[in-house]
């Protein structure tokens, strides 16, 4: 038998393990995402009630500031929108449930069955056209109702949620296998200026009000995942998580300061809620500043609610994956201790966050290019968290491209899912899923339509609200067919 020599024996196998390295695994999931009240429009169409964005931008309209009342009109063109997905040819989509729109008083008292059909059409089109829903009950929309009896921080709202939770399980069950509880939980509970959009009270006070969104966020995440393993697993067999959002951290220097910066601001942002979730209890970190500070201002108690036993027994393990949303990274910098002037989230957490030069950046302040971040931030959340699988629900690149030819998107698309191969092959973290956001240019808050994330161009001067592919939507296109990156793997 003839041998071929060692050296270029070693050189087919490191050329095939690069290769390989270069493809994504078997069973992989390609999506997009998507959110109700970004997409959807028809505010008050078929029995949907209010909720507090349609009141926020009607009050804001009278000034020209843009509302979603048609947005994309996908209420009336989600079958050209199936249409797309099988295009694109993409395994999941990732859409929310209005709360409004099934329950418009905010309760289970009165279900609105249009709104239930119209997310069963939804539902049906996508298993008959071979496509995954991933499905998130809450995305930023709070009913009218909810808001007024104090949002997020009414503790009332756990047994709400869960209500409504438990209708969606109930109604949409046998065609989910992923559910998602609540979309980025550290926007619900702001650290900064009230935004009403967000559902919570106009008396808020920074340094109180967070903690108490975060206890209560938490405890409604782990009722209603309760609910679907007590009452719909069984039956069902699907998958439950809640949606967390981070940037990746590096120190600003190398100093021992500026690395206890980064660990306060990962904690603060992602612990606050991972670590309930996925570990058990807030972070320590968390807990010691906050009392510190509390004390320095002069309260008998830590302004951070204290988990009771109970309360970190039925928290911790309350999730099957671990569901991630990342765009940016940060530099964070570390800060003397404040003064004491009233509680202030910023004064615990002691840091300052910077953008570093070299990362390119956007037309959004907030969102800059450093690839090679979501791979180390994958890595981070693995060895800390030790999910059993990561699923990556958005990532995108933010425009004010009115063209087809978002070239930067598809740098930073290509460069980030690069990385997320890497982590996969090299760091050996179990990725399933990468869900880009966002199918559509859409409604983007604050934004309005002046930022743009879409696969998808939408005509938003057209009343047909015309939808068009860009040339990131082709080469998302042909790196779904190939389940590798095109430039890697063409021979």
């Amino acid at each position: 038998m003839h041998r071929i020599p060692s050296t270029i024996s070693l050189f087919f196998v490191v050329i095939g393990t690069a290769s390989a390295r270069r493809h994504f695994p078997d069973g992989f999931k390609f999506g997009a995402s998507t959110s109700a009240y970004q997409i959807e429009g028809a505010w008050d169409v078929d029995g949907k009630g209010q909720n507090v964005w349609d009141s926020y931008t009607h009050i804001l309209s009278v000034i020209s500031f843009p509302t979603a009342d048609i947005a994309c009109d996908s209420y009336h063109k989600w079958e050209e929108d199936i249409q797309i997905l099988k295009t694109l040819g993409v395994q999941t989509y990732r859409l929310s449930i209005s709360w409004s729109r099934i329950l418009p008083n905010g309760t289970a008292d009165y279900v609105n069955e249009k709104g239930v059909q119209y997310y069963l059409k939804i539902l049906k089109a996508l298993k008959a056209n071979g496509i995954e829903p991933i499905v998130t009950i809450y995305h930023g929309d709070l009913p009218v109702p909810m808001n007024d009896i104090g949002g997020w921080i009414n503790p009332k709202i756990i047994d709400y949620f869960s209500e409504y939770a438990r209708i969606c399980f109930d109604r949409f069950g046998s065609y989910v296998n992923y559910w998602l509880t609540l979309n980025e939980p550290r926007r619900i509970c702001p650290p900064g200026e009230i935004n009403i959009g967000w559902g919570v009270l106009k008396n808020y006070v920074t340094g109180e009000a967070i903690y108490e969104c975060s206890y209560i966020i938490n405890k409604a995440h782990a009722k209603a995942y309760h609910i679907y393993d007590e009452e719909f697993r069984s039956s069902q067999n699907g998958k439950v998580s809640i949606v967390l959002d981070v940037e990746w951290l590096e120190p600003y220097t190398n100093s021992s300061e500026d690395l206890g910066a980064v660990e306060r601001e990962f904690e603060f942002s992602l612990g606050r809620f991972a670590n309930p979730i996925y570990l058990g209890n807030w972070p320590q970190i968390v807990i010691e500043r906050v009392a510190t500070r509390s004390s320095l201002e002069g309260y008998n108690v830590s302004r951070l609610p204290e988990m009771s036993q109970e309360d970190v027994e039925y928290i911790k393990g309350t999730h099957d994956f671990f569901a991630l949303n990342m765009y940016t990274s940060f530099l964070v910098e570390n800060e003397d201790e404040p003064f004491v002037l009233w509680a202030d989230y910023m004064a615990d957490k002691k840091t300052q966050t910077h953008v570093d030069p070299a990362w390119r950046p956007s037309n959004v302040t907030s969102v800059v290019s450093n690839p090679e971040g979501i791979r180390k931030l994958l890595k981070y959340i693995n060895d800390r968290y030790q999910p059993s699988e990561i699923f990556i629900t958005e990532n995108g690149w933010p425009d004010g491209n009115t063209e087809l030819q978002d070239t930067e998107r598809i740098e930073y698309l290509e460069a980030h899912l690069s990385n997320v191969l890497d982590a996969i092959h090299e760091d050996n973290v179990n990725v399933v899923g990468y869900s880009m956001w966002s199918l559509l240019d859409n409604y983007e808050w604050i934004y309005g339509y002046r930022v743009k994330y879409g696969l998808v161009q939408i005509d938003f001067d057209n009343p047909n609200r015309t939808r068009t592919f860009k040339d990131s939507a082709k080469w998302y296109q042909k790196v779904i067919a190939a389940r590798c990156l095109d430039e890697v793997c063409e021979t």
